[in-house]
């Protein structure tokens, strides 16, 4: 490369920052805005401690229950983990203690008819979703709900 080309490089980079207003390391130290509002998707049996637990997290990391609105739409297979004759203990546990923190639970219609549940069948906290998880899903987002699919 020529000085002449290594100039015009120069010239067109310091432009290109100036015309940000500030350097590209210091638009990375800025932290990104945090969801006040968050809908967790869970439709996989497998998968509901995992999304418990990013629930706890979530809760804990943005300063506990009341700083943040967490929705949790549950669908699908993984409405077996919640009934209330076969929920294992730490499902049960951490349900009440997410209810204590604010954090809202709806199940679909449609599997609960498919499966034949009662909303007494589950344990409680649910709020049957008439319409269906995927419809309430996106419902939430159209409110702002960042949506988390763990």
């Amino acid at each position: 490369m020529d000085r002449r080309n290594i100039f015009k490089a120069i010239l067109a980079g310091a432009g290109a920052t100036l015309a940000l207003g500030r350097s590209p390391a210091q638009a990375q130290d800025k932290p990104a805005a945090r969801a006040t509002k968050v809908a967790y998707h869970l439709s996989d049996i497998d998968k509901v401690n995992f999304v418990l637990g990013n629930i706890k997290n979530h809760i804990e990391g943005t300063g506990g229950p009341g700083k943040i609105e967490i929705v949790l739409v549950v669908h699908g297979p993984a409405l077996r983990a919640f009934k209330k004759a076969s929920a294992e203990p730490n499902v049960s546990q951490r349900m009440a203690a997410f209810s204590k923190a604010g954090v809202k639970f709806d199940v679909c219609g449609n599997t609960m008819r498919g499966l034949q549940l009662e909303l007494t069948d589950l344990l409680p906290g649910f709020a049957v979703v008439a319409e269906g998880g995927v419809v309430r899903l996106a419902d939430l987002q159209a409110q702002g709900y960042a949506y988390l699919r763990p």
